[in-house]
């Protein structure tokens, strides 16, 4: 099979469910290598649910997750940690250890998962921070830099080892509307210069139509998705009320007969 002839993700007939309770059925959607898809809805409707899924944290109840048209759950155990590290995630606090440098953060899965000396480690850990502009800030801690600033380290860290793909859990979350923008640029420039994938859920739409070229649209009442496609598109030729509400911030209202 020609992996470039396939998706780089494909998400078969899924079902997400915590015991009896349904939380998403039936998704079917694919995302291309270099896509920057988005997963979105209103709050409550399993966009962070579906990340774990993606990611290998959660079992689906039904249906498949494939990369590259190979199936990730039916994999033996050792192919899916095969798999996962190939998969970069930045989640929502950044998930830095506090007591460690940007540095030493960054050089953790380095030094779990290479063979790679001390000096050939940290080479590459100034590599990482310098292409998410924090070059020179090697020796500082999380506490000693601000927000946004965090938000980029741990994308350095993400990025670690060099992988296919990047999850992104809410990365403007707790962002103010300039470094909001400043991440957006970076994820663009990252996804431009590395070809990378990137997958990202966010209720935020200025990032939402700054980045994503690519989406699948969550509800929460019928469990189901109800939309996917460019979001731009979406805004301009989606025809459910729901959609086109969350997409112009409930401004459209849907004619009644």
């Amino acid at each position: 099979m020609d992996k470039k002839t396939v998706p780089h993700i494909q998400v078969r007939d899924l079902t997400m469910a915590y015991g009896d309770f349904v939380i998403q059925r039936d998704l079917n959607f694919s995302v291309e290598r270099g896509d920057i898809f988005i997963i979105m809805g209103g709050s409550g409707c399993g966009k962070s649910t579906l990340l774990r899924h993606l990611i290998g944290l959660k079992a689906p109840a039904k249906g498949s997750v494939l990369y590259e048209g190979v199936s990730f759950w039916d994999a033996h155990p050792a192919d899916r940690e095969e798999t996962m590290r190939r998969f970069g995630v930045l989640y929502q606090s950044g998930a830095l250890w506090s007591s460690l440098t940007l540095a030493e953060n960054i050089a953790l899965p380095l030094g779990e998962y290479t063979d790679l000396n001390q000096k050939q480690i940290m080479e590459i850990v100034s590599f990482k921070l310098a292409l998410v502009g924090l070059a020179g800030f090697e020796e500082f801690y999380p506490s000693e830099i601000s927000g946004g600033m965090r938000k980029r380290a741990g994308l350095a860290r993400a990025m670690a080892l060099d992988p296919d793909i990047l999850f992104f859990d809410e990365p403007s979350a707790g962002l103010d509307p300039i470094s909001s923008r400043r991440l957006d640029d970076l994820i663009l420039e990252l996804r431009d210069s590395l070809g990378s994938t990137i997958v990202v859920v966010t209720h935020e739409l200025a990032s939402i139509f700054a980045i994503g070229n690519n989406s699948v649209f969550l509800d929460p009442d019928s469990r189901t998705m109800i939309a996917g496609g460019d979001p731009r598109k979406l805004l301009e030729e989606c025809e459910n009320p729901k959609v086109r509400a969350f997409l112009t911030r409930g401004e459209y209202q849907p004619e009644t007969s």
